[in-house]
This record gives C-alpha cells, sequence and structure tokens, in this order.
C-alpha cells in the first residue's frame, strides 16, 4: 500500500510539492465567531509567517470564514478542523478548504477523508490508533489532546517503534512548550491558538496578531 501524507496540492504558494507538516512550525488554529474577522485574522497570520491556518467548524461561520480566506487571501493555506463527519468534509471541501483536520478518526469518517482528495491529518491519541493508520497507509497525523494524552514524552515513547509516523500536536500546546514538542523527530509542527489572544481578536488588533505570529513563525529545530 503507497503510503499517504498531507502533501499541500500542486499549485500551493511557495511550496509546490510540500506536506502540510513543512509549511511552518506552528498551524494557528482558529475559532471564528464573526466572519468579518476572518480575512483580516488571515491576513497578519501570513504576513507573520504562518501560511497554513486551520479554520474550525465549531461555530456557524466556520464554513464562509474558510471560503473568505480561500477568496481573498491568496498566500494562506486554509483548512478545515474539528471535522467530524463526511458532510463535514464536503462542506469543507466546497467552502475550499485545502486540508482537513479532525480531533479523532472512524472508518466512515476515514473514507470521506480519502474520497476529498485533500491532504489531511486524522487526530490520534493511541498507539493502537496510530499503527491502525499506519495500516491504511497514512504517516502523518494530528496528536491530540497533546498535552492530556502525554504530551512530549509519549511522542518521544512512540519515534522509535513507529518511526514512518509523523504528528502535529495539538491541544494544550503554547508559547512555552511548543519548542520541546518541535525538537522531537516525529513531529513536523504543532498546532496552537496562543497567536490569537481573546483581547486582541475582540479589538480586531492585527497588528499585534501578526507580531505573536512571527513570533511562532520563527520557532524551529
Amino acid at each position: 500500500m503507497d503510503a499517504v501524507t498531507s502533501t499541500v496540492p500542486s499549485g500551493s504558494p511557495d511550496f509546490p510539492d510540500s506536506s502540510l507538516l513543512d509549511l511552518a512550525p506552528v498551524i494557528p488554529v482558529v475559532i471564528v465567531h464573526d466572519v468579518a474577522d476572518a480575512v483580516p485574522m488571515a491576513r497578519a497570520l501570513v504576513a507573520g509567517g504562518l501560511p497554513a491556518i486551520e479554520v474550525t467548524f465549531r461555530t456557524p461561520a466556520a464554513a464562509d470564514a474558510i471560503r473568505a480566506i480561500a477568496d481573498e487571501v491568496p498566500d494562506a493555506v486554509v483548512g478545515a478542523g474539528t471535522v467530524l463527519t463526511p458532510e463535514q468534509v464536503e462542506t469543507a471541501v466546497a467552502a475550499g478548504s485545502r486540508f482537513l483536520v479532525t480531533p479523532g478518526w472512524t472508518d466512515r469518517l476515514l473514507g470521506a477523508l480519502d474520497a476529498s482528495g485533500l491532504p489531511y491529518l486524522p487526530g490520534v491519541s493511541t498507539t493502537s490508533e496510530v499503527v491502525a493508520l499506519l495500516e491504511r497507509g497514512v504517516e502523518e497525523m494530528k496528536f491530540f489532546p497533546a498535552e492530556a494524552a502525554g504530551g512530549t514524552a509519549y511522542l518521544k515513547a512512540l519515534a522509535s517503534p513507529l518511526p514512518r509516523a509523523r504528528f502535529c500536536p495539538t491541544g494544550g500546546v503554547n508559547a512555552s512548550n511548543a519548542l520541546g514538542y518541535l525538537s522531537l523527530p516525529n513531529v513536523g509542527c504543532v498546532g496552537g491558538t496562543w497567536m490569537l489572544p481573546p483581547d486582541a481578536l475582540d479589538a480586531g488588533d492585527w497588528a499585534r496578531v501578526e507580531s505573536l505570529a512571527r513570533e511562532a513563525a520563527a520557532l524551529r529545530r
């Protein structure tokens, strides 16, 4: 079976043949309540060096936010997160998502992710889930909830017996512990929200978002 990795589709800005995990050290995990915020937020994140943006399906505004970013921020690689059903996969694709992220997976959901033709990161938190995905040829995954599921110690323990698996840890990852994850050989990037503090979003302080994004983009091994 051929390996399935989260390869970004040809034509992505500046990253024609890259894995999603290699676009930047951090993927911002975005919860959009007001569609009007989506484009300036995305522009600030991209200007700060974080082109891959995960808009989560946690609010009614998510699909419209993805569509707006896809239409108006050409340098962004916008994707959908918290994808739970095949129907949400279809909605995300129709809105212009360029990748998909799930907190967990089932056979039915994995089938829909495969059928979408988009790069995807299915969520895992146990060794058995990782082995099951590797058996299906999926080698790149979201590790969630990262801190609650064992953090860097858990991922470090997986590296030797499961060297093919690569991860994007999300959940409890922040500015103070992100570098610890990024130092691991089986971590390609991390996901987080710390560059999007609520008070900055409420104030529309996109300059602050850009500054925090730039700090996050500078996190390297």
